[in-house]
């Protein structure tokens, strides 16, 4: 049996604290898959549309550029997402340091919604 300090420990209010014992840290690490760059996309984009990767990384350039300048009407992706613009009241929070009341302003935040197509080829169906 391991050490306290080395086991996970969960609490069940707000704060979770958990240690991990090095074995587990690398573990985790190693079943991580790496995320392809944008050079990988350009070259995987350019190889399936049959042009150069040049031309892939200007189409990709392209469409991030009007995803950037239609986002505050929605810009929808088919088969992928939709990136909104969405609006978020003024509320009140906590100060989690020290428990004060804070005032968090109104603001506007950019989101992503992934399509049900997109999580239905990633995840499987049901």
């Amino acid at each position: 049996m391991l050490p306290r300090a080395f086991t996970r420990l969960r609490r069940r209010d707000r704060s979770v604290f958990s240690l991990q014992t090095k074995a587990h840290l690398r573990t985790y690490g190693a079943n991580m898959a790496k995320t392809l760059t944008k050079s990988q996309i350009a070259a995987a984009v350019a190889e399936a549309v049959g042009i150069t990767k040049k031309q892939g990384v200007a189409t990709i350039e392209a469409i991030v550029a009007l995803a950037y300048k239609n986002a505050k009407n929605s810009f929808t992706i088919p088969g992928l997402g939709k990136i909104v613009l969405v609006k978020r009241n003024a509320r009140m929070g906590r100060n989690p340091a020290t428990g004060a009341a804070i005032k968090i302003p109104a603001k506007r935040v950019v989101k992503f919604r992934v399509a049900k197509a997109a999580k239905d080829a990633i995840l499987g169906t049901k």
